[in-house]
């Protein structure tokens, strides 16, 4: 039986990889998450309340990747055919906080779960990053309705562009990058590089942009939009399980280019773009209309807070769509069926 190792399993994005897993394949999957940054068991066990017959295909370990995986866990965990590493500290604000900590924290994180790889031999490794190792794309304009589009779908970053990270965070995220290919040309680390856009989901961490909006919107309060000198920021907004429907779909179409012995080759990156683009305000507004209640909202720059901040990120989907992949999900339909589960599952949002 084919297994997943699945780190970060308890994070907004892992536990819907974990049930997408569950839904559209027979694999039994292996759950680690040290449960103490974003991720929660509360999310696994919600997965699993729903659906009960999904705890026999898992089998899930607490433990903090700062550390090695020991012999012993090793041996726990067993033989593996694919690893997908979302494990991962992801708050901005965090890492300008306390920049060094932060990157070291990554570093150890990706170090751990690279060396693990090495004894177990999966036959993919699959290294989820972010948009933001790219820095940010030029504006755009405002297309139909309330969407943004590009004035060229070349300003959208391609796989490959140059790295040119604005905060710790996404420094972090490229110097993991930069771990896993050395990984891959030294040890033969059978290596998939992601690049994905703003993730969005039901039971998303509270101190995200979506789930803060939902939650001062629900309470009559007023919901503040960061605008800087070049306008309004924008996002590419990805549904958690389309995003885990585009990872599947690489583990099985599409085998990872090894590195051959004297070559100036690369591994294989993908990017999967979002399909709904959206300025920070325009995501106010369609939540508003969504529960019908009036948005209040103030706008900030945000460089007040978060200096490095990039006012709009792009990606270009076309290497995977041409291979096939289209998203199962409408956007405005999972972000309707999100708001919707929040309103009736508000502690998700709204925790006490």
């Amino acid at each position: 039986m084919t297994a997943v190792l699945l780190t970060g399993i308890g994070g907004s994005i892992g536990c819907h990889t974990f049930r997408h897993i569950m839904q559209t394949t027979d694999w039994n999957v292996v759950g680690i998450d040290s449960f103490r940054h974003r991720g929660l068991t509360d999310r696994v066990e919600e997965m699993l309340r729903t659906h009960p017959e999904d705890r026999s295909r898992l089998r899930l370990f607490t433990h903090d990747l700062r550390a090695p995986i020991s012999t012993f866990l090793s041996t726990e965990i067993g033989h593996v055919d694919f690893i997908i590493n979302l494990a991962s500290l992801s708050d901005v604000k965090d890492s300008i906080k306390n920049p060094s900590g932060f990157l070291l924290d990554n570093m150890k994180m990706i170090l751990s779960i690279l060396e693990f790889a090495r004894v177990c031999r999966p036959r993919v490794f699959m290294q989820i990053s972010t948009d933001e190792v790219y820095g940010p794309i030029a504006g755009g304009e405002l297309g139909h309705g309330t969407e943004f589009v590009a004035k060229n779908g070349e300003a959208f970053h391609k796989e490959w562009d140059p790295i040119l990270p604005s905060n710790p965070y996404s420094a972090s995220k490229a110097a993991q990058e930069a771990a896993c290919i050395a990984y891959w040309r030294t040890f033969d680390v059978p290596l998939i590089l992601i690049n994905m856009m703003n993730n969005f989901g039901e039971m998303q961490s509270p101190a995200k942009f979506p789930s803060i909006a939902q939650r001062k919107l629900s309470r009559g309060e007023t919901v503040t939009v960061h605008v800087s000198e070049v306008g309004v920021g924008s996002r590419f907004y990805l549904h958690s399980r389309n995003a885990s429907d585009a990872m599947i779909f690489l583990l099985k179409n599409c085998p990872p280019n090894m590195h051959i012995t004297g070559e100036i080759d690369r591994p294989d990156r993908y990017n999967i773009a979002g399909d709904g683009r959206l300025s920070n305000l325009e995501l106010v507004l369609l939540f508003a209309r969504l529960m019908g209640v009036k948005p209040n909202y103030i706008t900030q720059n945000p460089l007040s807070d978060r200096p490095g901040f990039d006012a709009h990120y792009g990606l270009n989907g076309d290497k995977l769509a041409a291979l096939g992949w289209r998203p199962p999900l409408a956007f405005l339909d999972s972000v309707a069926s999100m708001v919707q589960w929040h309103r009736e599952h508000p502690e998700w949002i709204d925790p006490k």
